[in-house]
């Protein structure tokens, strides 16, 4: 029992000993709120604009066509880079799409979350600072984003390789 307040009325609260809060944060499964103090991921050994030269290259030996980054930093604080490649056929697109994702997993990077991979038309991988987007040829005509975001300086990315 401790003493609370002014009043000096008794309190059911008791205050854990110094030895006992140590034991519980230095234990790695946690204490109460299950903290862990383990690293268990790669951490990324590279910046944005080094993993989206990185994923023009991959899609570029994968045979993608018309490779672009745009640099999206001066125009939404949503994401970095954009990476835009054009794939001639589904069976291209998918391969294109799953070496970036490989190549960039070395890198310690992890794609959140992909979308159109089924359709193959647009396939959309999302890398939080990072945004791979690769089409086949009539959907990346149709939605002409490098003419949408026609701001965003495109980046030399072949100097990096």
């Amino acid at each position: 029992m401790s003493k609370e307040g002014g009043g000096g009325e008794a309190s059911d609260i008791s205050i854990p000993k110094q030895a006992d809060l140590l034991a519980r944060i230095t234990r790695s499964e946690g204490g109460l709120l299950r903290l862990v103090t383990q690293a268990t991921e790669q951490f990324l050994t590279s910046t944005s604009l080094e993993r989206a030269c990185l994923a023009a290259y991959v899609a570029t030996e994968n045979k993608g066509r018309d490779v672009l980054v745009l640099d999206m930093r001066g125009i939404t604080p949503l994401y970095d880079f954009f990476v835009l490649s054009t794939g001639l056929s589904r069976r291209q697109i998918h391969t294109i799409a799953e070496e970036i994702d490989a190549a960039l997993h070395e890198q310690g990077d992890r794609r959140l979350s992909i979308e159109g991979y089924e359709a193959s038309k647009w396939v959309v991988q999302d890398y939080g600072d990072i945004v791979v987007h690769v089409f086949d040829e009539p959907t990346r005509q149709y939605y002409a984003l490098e003419e949408l975001w026609g701001d965003a300086p495109r980046i030399d990315w072949q100097r990096w390789y």
